[in-house]
């Protein structure tokens, strides 16, 4: 476990109250709700003056969220880089976790090897793992993927609809997740055909 030693001062309830979601604050590191020694760097989920009870929610740089209470003298607390302050432990970031969903166009058994090897020339075979693997077929066919806001507006036709075209293999979906706000809309390919008249 790398950690780096970080001179931080322990903020106040009221000091937390005046933080956004853009200050680096730090807080106790949690790993599966295991408590280790030490702090990781955070941020406020959001503006500190929106959460009462003196309990402020926090989520660190690995995803996890953390409630804590500033005030109580008996928990790790929020804490702030401050030189005239005293040492603390700092989990540090030891890597990026990517989860990829590929599509290999014909795609059999070898070739899927093929890009285990490749991934473990590129970033050392240590280093690249399966954590899970799904085969699946994707059928020969495109659908339009569109995002509309979840809540329309009236006697809206579809000509003038708000929405972002994604154009995307149906498959592809289970992967995504719409924006805040708008929901997706499914429909068959439509080649866009141009019906300009030319000279």
């Amino acid at each position: 476990m790398n950690t780096e030693k970080v001179t931080a001062r322990r903020l106040t309830a009221e000091e937390v109250s005046e933080l956004g979601p853009q200050d680096g604050i730090f807080v106790s590191a949690e790993m599966d709700d295991l408590s280790l020694d030490c702090y990781a760097p955070a941020s406020l989920t959001e503006p500190g003056q929106k959460f009462e009870g003196g309990s402020f929610t926090a989520r660190t740089i690995f995803g996890q969220e953390i409630r804590v209470l500033p005030d109580n003298s008996e928990e790790p607390g929020i804490w702030v880089a401050d030189e005239a302050g005293e040492e603390i432990e700092v989990l540090q970031n030891a890597g990026v976790l990517l989860n990829l969903a590929l599509f290999v166009p014909n795609g059999n058994r070898e070739s899927l090897e093929s890009l285990y090897s490749a991934a473990r020339d590129a970033f050392g075979a240590g280093i690249v793992q399966r954590w899970s693997e799904e085969v699946v077929a994707v059928p020969d066919v495109k659908v339009d993927l569109f995002e509309e806001p979840a809540r329309g507006r009236k006697n809206a036709n579809g000509q003038n609809r708000d929405r972002r075209a994604l154009d995307i293999y149906p498959t592809r979906v289970r992967f995504m997740e719409p924006s805040d706000g708008w929901k997706f809309i499914v429909e068959p390919h439509k080649e866009i055909v141009d019906e300009t008249p030319t000279i």
